[in-house]
């Protein structure tokens, strides 16, 4: 794991999560602007995934137990996905908020794993 890019990552998915939100509030259905949020903050874990793969034959190995962070971002990198098929599906206001729930619970994620990488010590 990269620092710099873990903090990127809370707060795209933060931002987003906060925008979706506010729409949700507004009464807005799931538009181009909230899925590509969702999408963005998936393809931002997908890139996680190849860091979180290379990082450690680098040298930078995880302080707290690896099969923790894995089972944490696998289920990070589902969670973005079934969201925007929901919002695909099932297109009201509440499907916003979905999208909302599913960018707020990435950014706990992204920084649980962050403490498990390098806080946590085995």
């Amino acid at each position: 794991m990269i620092d710099w890019f873990t903090w990127l990552l809370a707060g795209v998915s933060l931002v987003g999560g906060l925008a979706c939100f506010v729409l949700g509030a507004m009464g807005r259905k799931p538009n181009d602007f909230t899925l590509g949020a969702v999408v963005l903050v998936e393809a931002l874990l997908l890139a996680q995934v190849v860091m979180a793969i290379v990082a450690p034959f680098l040298g930078n190995r995880p302080t707290g137990h690896p099969v923790e962070f894995w089972a944490y971002l696998i289920s990070a990198v589902l969670i973005p996905p079934l969201a925007v098929f929901w919002g695909l599906v099932e297109r009201n206001r509440w499907s916003t908020i979905v999208l909302g729930v599913a960018s707020l619970a990435i950014t706990i994620m992204v920084l649980r794993m962050h403490t498990i990488w390098f806080v946590q010590f085995a």
